[in-house]
């Protein structure tokens, strides 16, 4: 358990990060201070309890004398009002301080005042059911195109011979084709060549084809291409959340 991160904190600045300003540092003297109006019979003796117990991790200096910080002040209200308040054994307090630092959440004052798994919110990069459904009105011309997204001639003919760029019956390209010619374009400046990413193209039409299944053996409310888009947008998020996970930290 990694105190300091109770109070639902940003972590410390990563590697290559701005430097976060160092915390300030208060005496215990400071910290009965600030803790007194709320609890007048917190002591020092309380607080080194509170420290032999784990649930607090104050610094110590090259002299031995404990320095907190704020965090580890509201730490010690969460203890405290713990205490008081719902009568939590050290072991529940404990169980409770170790579920906030893996960052669940506090519910407050709600229910039972234990900490609660964080609610799923929809990812802002992935395109809902709305965006996935309907096309914008665009047909390009290969050279327009290569125009708009930069790309050579031989990039635009490997996308096509290895299924990422499709023009319609006419030869033009709708706006789809924008997206990948452009996400092509960025990844051939890491390397990635056209060749490199067929399975992008595999997986799509994986993904394509699990859409299909759905629809043909599951009946549901809704037009045929609003439930296909809902699908598909929940699979978007799925690999999305798939790739960040396996993403270095």
């Amino acid at each position: 358990m990694t105190a300091g991160t109770a109070s639902g904190l940003p972590p410390a600045a990563g590697e290559g990060d701005t430097p976060t300003p160092a915390p300030r540092r208060l005496t215990i003297g400071k910290v009965l201070a600030a803790l007194s109006e709320d609890f007048p019979d917190v002591t020092a003796s309380k607080i080194r309890f509170l420290e032999t117990e784990g649930l607090v991790l104050p610094h110590r200096t090259a002299s031995g004398y404990r320095t907190f910080t704020d965090d580890d002040v509201r730490r010690l209200r969460y203890v405290l009002a713990a205490q008081r308040d719902r009568y939590w054994p050290l072991k529940v307090i404990r169980e409770a301080l170790d579920a906030l630092d893996r960052g669940l959440s506090d519910p407050g004052d709600d229910t039972d005042g234990r900490p609660r798994p964080p609610v799923p919110v929809p990812d802002p990069d992935v395109p809902g059911p709305e965006a996935l459904v309907g096309h914008r009105d665009v047909a390009l011309t290969g050279p327009e195109l290569r125009e708009a997204t930069g790309i050579d001639r031989d990039t635009m003919h490997a996308l096509e011979t290895y299924g990422l760029l499709q023009a319609d019956a006419n030869g033009r390209f709708g706006h789809e084709s924008l997206a990948v010619a452009a996400a092509a374009r960025a990844l051939a400046a890491h390397g990635l060549e056209a060749r490199h990413l067929r399975p992008f193209r595999t997986a799509a039409d994986r993904e394509i084809g699990l859409v299909e299944q759905v629809l043909a053996t599951r009946r549901g409310s809704g037009a045929r291409e609003e439930r296909a888009a809902e699908i598909a947008s929940a699979c978007i998020a799925l690999h999305v959340a798939l790739v960040r996970a396996g993403l270095p930290r």
